[in-house]
């Protein structure tokens, strides 16, 4: 697949390390799943955005819905990570930027006056039969699970 992947088409396989495992694409068709990246573990908005999300996991598990979580850090940052947030989901581990290549989330960003590349704060609703119902790019994160849950709902 080249460019970013857009709402209607089949998201792109995968299979990647996580903390539960392996986790793959096809694993997941007959579920929704909702695949949130974001840039690093421990830091302020993407832990409170994990929380979110772990405060809504029975929500999203009772709409048939995965939750998982991907950024670059390694699977050992992952597992202190999850255990420190005590989180119901798991986190995926990409420090190749396979899935962030995938899913065009890659992008120049300045930090403290130096540009830098890092993940553009996404999510992406994928359907049971595996295509993307709805994506989320440049998330902010005061009140989004909520609008992910909601997209969730009514699909």
């Amino acid at each position: 697949m080249s460019g970013s992947p857009t709402v209607g088409d089949k998201a792109p396989p995968f299979e990647a390390q996580s903390t539960a495992g392996i986790i793959r694409l096809s694993d997941t068709l007959g579920h929704k799943l909702v695949l949130y990246f974001y840039p690093k573990d421990n830091t302020p908005g993407c832990t409170t955005e994990t929380q979110d999300f772990r405060d809504h996991h029975r929500a999203f598990q009772k709409a048939g819905c995965f939750v998982a979580g991907v950024s670059r850090d390694s699977l050992r940052s992952h597992e202190n990570f999850s255990a420190k947030l005590g989180l119901p989901f798991a986190l995926i581990a990409d420090p190749e930027e396979k899935l962030c290549q995938l899913f065009d989330v890659m992008r120049e960003k300045k930090m403290y006056g130096k540009t830098v590349r890092g993940i553009e704060r996404s999510t992406f609703l994928i359907d049971a039969n595996g295509h993307i119902a709805r994506q989320w790019r440049g998330v902010k994160v005061p009140g989004h699970v909520l609008e992910v849950l909601e997209a969730v709902r009514t699909l």
